[in-house]
């Protein structure tokens, strides 16, 4: 590809760059110096992972974890968008760590929130802050009560699940540990399909 084109190549690799791209031993260094030289030849930039270390589990006790997920792009995509940068989201029922990657353009955004003072002395300022703040609201529509309640245990369910997964970057989960880790993403996959 020219030099002059901008281009990003995301995927699935099922390789590794280094011996930390996985948290066990079993990482083939031939076919690690082979990605590595391949990625020089072709002249590729790696745009770096902010988050998680590994972007996939083998969903066993004790996991492997490792990183197969990788973003490469050309010098000219660089200097065209330097802000660029990816970022790993929650993994709740996947194998993998779903990945996005934000594109920085220089152009300033019209949506900026400003606190104005003068708020403070609206009559209804401090009732509505409270509504607000409060973790589920109340509806008067039975169904929009039962659907802001349905919403909220899922978020819970899947504050859990992003944190079992953060602790599994740094140490094994123990057997309960994981056992309520599998039995939160059951219930998670029944939920989601009702």
């Amino acid at each position: 590809m020219p030099d002059t084109v901008d281009w990003l190549h995301v995927g699935d690799f099922n390789l590794y760059r280094n011996p930390e791209d996985r948290n066990r031993p079993g990482a083939d260094f031939a076919e690690m110096l082979l990605f590595n030289d391949a990625i020089s030849y072709l002249g590729l930039v790696e745009l770096s992972l902010k988050g998680r270390r590994f972007t996939w589990t083998n969903k066993q006790h004790p996991p492997v974890l490792e990183r197969l997920d990788w973003f490469f792009t050309s010098a000219n995509w660089v200097l065209s968008y330097p802000n660029c940068c990816v970022s790993t989201l929650s993994m709740e029922t996947s194998d993998h760590v779903p990945c996005v990657v934000f594109i920085g353009t220089s152009i300033p955004s019209r949506h900026l929130f400003r606190f104005e003072n003068y708020w403070l002395t609206h009559e209804d300022f401090k009732a509505q802050v409270q509504v607000g703040w409060l973790p589920g609201q109340v509806h008067s529509d039975p169904a929009k009560n039962i659907i802001a309640k349905f919403k909220y245990l899922l978020h819970r369910i899947k504050l859990v699940l992003d944190l079992l997964n953060s602790f599994e970057e740094f140490r094994d989960l123990s057997l309960i540990e994981w056992n309520f880790h599998a039995i939160s993403e059951k219930k998670l996959v029944f939920l989601l399909q009702q």
